[in-house]
């Protein structure tokens, strides 16, 4: 019987330990990102584990991780297999993973701060050496990847430009990009920035030394890291302080006009130029406006520059059409914000027929995210025919007394539900279960 209740004790321990692992680096090992997955549902989220399996992405420093919690295990079943009060001992620690798990983690922070460290410092000389390099910096909460994209596309027309990829923006990722990508050939480095607190902006600019800063849109995105809205604004306009040149979402001089809306682009006319992108929906047309005001700070030509853009994809722009039979599905999972989600939502209401929206609750939102949720839920309520929400986080706030907003937690019933489904749109919005996104697209 002990035996047993060691080895269940174990597979129990495990799990817990590997969702506390994962959690840490899903929220980039940052304290304040990691806390404040605790701001509502706390015992709910507690035990979240229990329901369902999540895995860390296997690095070094994860097998690491997961080799010193294997080292606890063992020592600890060491040292109280022989005691009178070896089950509650067992029990207690169950109470305690998470503690365990970010002890663990925070000690492997330190040689991994040093180790960040040293890469900063060697990305920064290196960039020294690159006397005639235009770097461009992006800011904000929301469209920075978008924008990054459009410009890639734009100004490769003309220069040979680097561009850190998709899915990176924080400090060590630019560092390691200079390091491993950037060369002699490049006149021009993108770089998209993130940050959850003020001076990390300011610390990736003394890096790369942006000589143009381009501000994107700002909300409460990580509202819950900053604390407050004035410090998130603070902390994105440092963009826009490190750079000679700078452009501003709030203050362009530039105006789409004769804007017409189609299914699969948008077309428009900039200063009697026309334009034609394949991007799905007229919110994308802010975002090129950022990135052609850059490009023709950089010499290019209206003409040119519209002739670039036909290069852009609908999936540079956070959104990709795929059809399925008589279903249309938007994949716009990348990420969400408050502001994308309501965008998307405005060319999901474009389409005929039944409307479905499939989405998690957002996160990070702090004091702003019950009205957020409310509002999502009001502009749902307008356009779509049913809505799936995939967390219970804030889902009393978006559905209030509204019969056509379910809450389903399990990917396979949202799977068995949209196979149901014979015709209409379902809107993909945010990080939605990967189950969902193989099974359905």
């Amino acid at each position: 019987m002990k035996y047993l209740l060691v080895i269940l004790w174990l597979l129990i321990f495990t799990k817990l330990f590997v969702f506390w692992v994962w959690l840490w680096q899903l929220k980039e090992y940052h304290w304040g990102r990691f806390k404040a997955h605790f701001e509502t549902q706390l015992l709910r989220k507690l035990f979240f584990s229990v329901h369902g399996a999540r895995y860390p992405k296997l690095t070094k420093k994860i097998l690491a991780i997961l080799f010193s919690g294997i080292v606890f295990e063992i020592t600890f079943l060491f040292l109280i297999f022989g005691s009178r009060y070896y089950l509650l001992y067992l029990l207690l620690s169950l109470l305690i993973v998470m503690d365990i798990a970010s002890v663990i983690v925070l000690l492997f922070q330190i040689p991994a701060s040093i180790y960040i460290k040293s890469i900063l410092k060697k990305a920064k000389k290196k960039r020294k050496e690159f006397e005639n390099l235009t770097v461009i910096g992006i800011a904000g909460s929301y469209g920075k990847t978008a924008v990054k994209e459009f410009l890639y596309e734009i100004l490769s027309a003309k220069f040979n430009v680097l561009k850190t990829k998709k899915h990176i923006n924080a400090e060590i990722g630019i560092a390691q990009t200079i390091l491993k990508e950037l060369n002699f050939s490049h006149n021009i480095l993108i770089v998209e920035i993130g940050a959850y607190e003020k001076g990390k902006i300011r610390q990736v600019c003394d890096i790369v030394k942006p000589k143009m800063g381009i501000l994107t849109g700002i909300n409460e995105q990580h509202l819950s890291t900053f604390g407050s809205q004035e410090n998130i604004n603070k902390a994105k306009n440092e963009i826009l302080e490190c750079s000679e040149i700078k452009i501003d979402y709030n203050n362009l001089d530039l105006i789409a006009t004769n804007v017409v809306t189609e299914r699969e682009f948008i077309s428009f006319k900039i200063n009697g130029t026309n334009f034609k992108v394949n991007l799905l929906g007229r919110h994308n047309i802010d975002n090129i406006l950022l990135a052609v005001s850059c490009a023709l700070k950089l010499g290019m030509t209206l003409e040119e520059i519209a002739r670039a853009c036909l290069r852009i994809k609908p999936e540079q722009g956070a959104m990709k059409l795929i059809r399925k039979d008589s279903l249309t599905i938007l994949d716009a999972s990348y990420s969400a914000n408050f502001n994308g989600v309501i965008a998307d939502l405005d060319y999901l209401n474009t389409y005929q027929g039944r409307k479905i929206i499939v989405m998690p609750c957002l996160i990070e939102l702090g004091s702003a995210s019950k009205e957020v949720h409310k509002k999502i839920g009001d502009k749902i309520d307008q356009v779509c025919d049913f809505a799936i929400i995939t967390t219970k986080d804030y889902f009393k706030e978006i559905k209030q007394e509204r019969k056509n907003i379910v809450l389903i937690e399990d990917p396979a019933k949202i799977v068995s539900f949209l196979k149901s489904v014979d015709q209409g749109t379902v809107l993909l919005e945010g990080r939605v279960p990967n189950k969902l996104k193989n099974e359905i697209i």
